[in-house]
């Protein structure tokens, strides 16, 4: 380009003229390419967030926990109600003791879906901005108790005693917290705090309580029986005490497990996700069909299966009376769920709208189970 210096007229009108024309087509060239760049990366993103159907999945990885609370996943995979309604589809699965390492698992591809507890799925939508997973129907209801030595008889005596959860960040391990917190308590993460909270494996759990280690536990079954009956605790918090009904018209109800998705997988393959939740639907039915010494039965054989060692009959028929089974997630109590985790300082406030996705559930089940505002249904 000339560079014109003050006082120079010697730049010829055309050639100006030219210059001003070529300069104004470069702008405007810009502007369509930055239209364009714009318009694509719309596309490109809506298409991340909204992947189209890829058809049924070869291949559904579900992961679930060897605890009564999960009966429906033992009952649909070791029943084949699941593998029926896959299909094609090939099912691995994969058993966890507590819903955080089954997260990890969810979100770094390992596992496709998951039988958990809903305040880890509360997290993980919560730390990844309601991308990482989608809440697609309940399990199970009931079933937690906080268990402890015979001589504790009240909250007052729980100052400096030790107490194990399954796992930090777990369901049982929040309502531990957020329950200590309302009797005047204050428990830290680490471990310390009034009370000290062990985050311990199940099985290590029964051992360290037999050998005098632990003062109680707050555990789903069979594990509160197992400590009831096998090791001589005592029930100090049956949890179904602590749900009046107010957010859901169902008291004594709150939800201990329920089944999730990651949502790419779900928008990738409805299809796949459909057959689950019939398998999971039939599991159900199943469970609150069949009469009490079958139903024990069953669920005991596929412990077996998945452990290698099955429970006591007084373990497993106590544990049974004490959960209900349903494919409601009762989505009402997720707000107070929230703020139990923000109270025991292992997640922090979030709006939860999206968190469920209930429409494949209602269409299999042919009803209408509400997400109580927090997502689709």
């Amino acid at each position: 380009m000339t560079r014109i210096e003050a006082g120079d007229s010697q730049v010829p009108k055309r050639r100006r003229a030219l210059e001003i024309a070529l300069a104004l087509g470069l702008v405007l060239l810009i502007s369509v390419g930055a239209v364009v760049a714009s318009a694509v990366s719309r596309d490109t993103n809506a298409s991340a967030a909204s992947p189209a159907s890829l058809g049924p999945a070869d291949e559904l990885k579900l992961g679930y926990f060897g605890n009564i609370t999960h009966a429906p996943a033992l009952v649909g995979v070791n029943q084949g109600y699941i593998e029926k309604n896959l299909g094609d589809t090939k099912l691995s699965t994969q058993v966890f003791n507590a819903g955080p390492a089954a997260i990890e698992a969810l979100n770094a591809g390992a596992i496709d879906a998951t039988y958990i507890g809903p305040n880890p799925a509360i997290n993980s939508f919560v730390k990844s901005k309601g991308e990482s997973v989608s809440i697609i129907a309940g399990a199970a209801s009931g079933g937690a108790q906080l268990v402890v030595k015979p001589g504790i008889k009240s909250a007052a005596d729980l100052k400096g005693k030790t107490l194990a959860s399954p796992q930090l960040g777990g369901t049982q391990d929040v309502a531990l917290r957020a329950w200590l917190a309302k009797q005047g308590y204050k428990t830290t993460p680490d471990g310390g705090g009034d009370v000290a909270i062990n985050p311990t494996e199940n099985a290590q759990t029964l051992k360290l309580f037999q050998d005098g280690k632990l003062d109680g536990a707050w555990v789903p079954e069979p594990w509160a029986s197992r400590l009831v009956l096998q090791a001589g605790a005592k029930v100090l918090v049956d949890e179904k005490d602590l749900w009046d009904g107010s957010q859901t018209g169902k008291p004594g109800e709150f939800p201990t497990t329920i089944l999730i998705v990651n949502k790419k997988f779900a928008a990738e393959h409805p299809q796949t996700v459909e057959g689950l939740l019939k398998g999971h639907a039939e599991s159900v039915q199943w469970l609150n069909d069949t009469p009490a010494a079958e139903k024990a039965s069953k669920v005991n054989a596929a412990l077996k299966k998945d452990s290698g060692k099955a429970l006591q009959q007084n373990v497993i028929d106590r544990s049974l009376q004490n959960i209900t089974f349903t494919v409601d997630p009762l989505a009402g109590t997720y707000k107070k769920l929230l703020q139990d985790g923000v109270d025991a300082g292992t997640t922090k406030q979030a709006d939860l709208n999206g968190i469920f996705d209930l429409r494949a559930l209602n269409t299999v089940t042919k009803t209408k189970t509400s997400a109580a505002g927090l997502g689709q249904d």
